[in-house]
């Protein structure tokens, strides 16, 4: 499990699911910042993990602030899955 920063806004919500740099990641959460103040363009801070992981997610067995960091241009992720069915 690890954060991923996206800069820029590929169009993805919470349960979506992407691709980039060659692996296949589950967003369980997607938090967009700079819409109001911050970067030029729109962030995404996403929790992203394989499907095995969704459980330790789900239990909070994990430490947000000790997460692995990644970041990332829209351009460089594939979307699979957009979003999750109950998704706006």
């Amino acid at each position: 499990m690890k954060r991923l920063i996206i800069d820029g806004d590929p169009g993805i919500r919470k349960d979506a699911i992407i691709d980039y740099d060659g692996e296949e990641v589950h967003c369980f959460s997607v938090t967009r910042n700079g819409d109001w103040h911050g970067p030029e363009r729109v962030q995404l801070w996403c929790i992203v993990g394989s499907e095995d992981e969704h459980d330790d997610f789900m239990r909070r067995n994990f430490i947000p602030h000790h997460l692995e960091v990644d970041r990332v241009e829209a351009e460089a992720v594939d979307v699979i899955k957009a979003k999750g069915e109950l998704a706006v």
